[in-house]
């Protein structure tokens, strides 16, 4: 049994090693901070630790969508819990003052990518995470859909117009700059 349990715990730490990542990403969407998403990370995978852990599972590595629902919902509990906090502090000065570099930080020193991310981050909650899904998570529009409980085609439809408006939204930053210039 214990050969089994090594073998078990080296799949947990592979699949951890290629998906975490893409889970972070996801993750930085839903938190103001990169420890906030951290957090949602590991609070999901032991979630789906202890649901894969059941009898009829097997104890292996649970679906990717089924843990992209995971982080999402804990998103939503840390946005919920956010908004209660922020009513009980709104009779003193609160000042936010964290730095959300949610995409990749090396992304920093590149215009491009600079633009990209203030680009990404401008696009309504639904756009971006099915764009974050689909682009740096990997996943195809069946389980965007089942991560999200929405239709294949609504998946699709929420991408293709992300694009779009990136595509507007970049272009307009560009000549902008430009014009300055």
């Amino acid at each position: 049994m214990g050969e089994d349990m090594g073998s078990l715990s080296d799949v947990w730490k592979r699949w951890l090693a290629e998906n975490g990542p893409r889970l972070l990403l996801f993750a930085r969407g839903w938190g103001k901070t990169r420890e906030d998403a951290e957090d949602l990370v590991q609070e999901s995978v032991l979630k789906m630790w202890h649901y894969q852990q059941q009898e009829n599972r097997g104890g292996g590595p649970p679906d990717l969508p089924l843990v992209f629902s995971t982080i999402r919902f804990a998103g939503l509990m840390l946005h919920r819990s956010e908004k209660r906090r922020k009513k009980r502090e709104e009779s003193i000065i609160y000042l936010n003052d964290f730095v959300d570099v949610w995409l990749d930080p090396m992304m920093e020193e590149d215009e491009e990518g600079l633009l990209l991310r203030d680009a990404v981050r401008g696009l309504s909650d639904k756009l971006r995470e099915v764009v974050v899904m689909k682009i740096w998570g990997d996943l195809t529009f069946a389980q965007i859909s089942e991560a999200l409980a929405i239709s294949p085609n609504t998946a699709a439809s929420r991408y293709r117009y992300a694009l779009e408006q990136l595509a507007v939204d970049v272009k307009k930053i560009k000549e902008e700059r430009s014009a300055q210039v």
